[in-house]
């Protein structure tokens, strides 16, 4: 596997580079799936309170990978103090693949969650998306049960992972 320098930071997702990607991204998932089997945040839902976006830049600048975490304002933290996020909108462009550009991009949001108090995040993939599936048991991720928009959905595949409380 090779690995590229990268870095990953917080930038806004209205930027063109970043909007090719994500059209790539939409591109990539319509040709796996139907429609109604397709959950991706729009640009718009990309920029709203309580979303982080995260871009994997490479050493020339160019973005490679883009993610989202979102935090539901209406989660209160449970009786443990757990609060949850969920993974959105992961891709890495086809050049950049193989490179550990998703796994960097998972590691930085694990940390910066788990230092903003969030205890567990879930995602949905879809059940063609076998290296993605593959990343994230990987990085510890187990198999749940589908949740909220994704129950009953045949081509959802759904994963969680708890994190660290900070200084554990």
């Amino acid at each position: 596997m090779i690995s590229v320098s990268v870095s990953i930071t917080v930038e806004p997702p209205r930027q063109p580079e970043i909007e090719e990607l994500l059209l790539q991204s939409s591109a990539y998932a319509m040709a796996l799936y139907p429609p109604e089997s397709n959950f991706m945040l729009d640009i718009e839902s990309l920029e709203q309170p309580g979303v982080t976006f995260y871009v994997a830049r490479g050493i020339d600048g160019a973005a490679l990978g883009c993610a989202a975490l979102v935090v539901d304002a209406t989660d209160a933290p449970d009786a443990t103090g757990q609060r949850t996020a969920e993974l959105k909108r992961m891709f890495v462009s086809p050049e950049a693949r193989g490179q550990r550009v998703a796994r960097r991009l998972l590691d930085r949001i694990e940390t910066d969650a788990a230092a903003g108090g969030i205890r567990r995040i879930v995602l949905e993939t879809g059940d063609l998306h076998d290296a993605a599936q593959a990343l994230y048991r990987h990085a510890g991720y187990e198999l749940i049960p589908q949740f909220g928009q994704y129950v009953g959905e045949a081509h959802s595949v759904c994963f969680a992972k708890e994190l660290p409380r900070t200084g554990d």
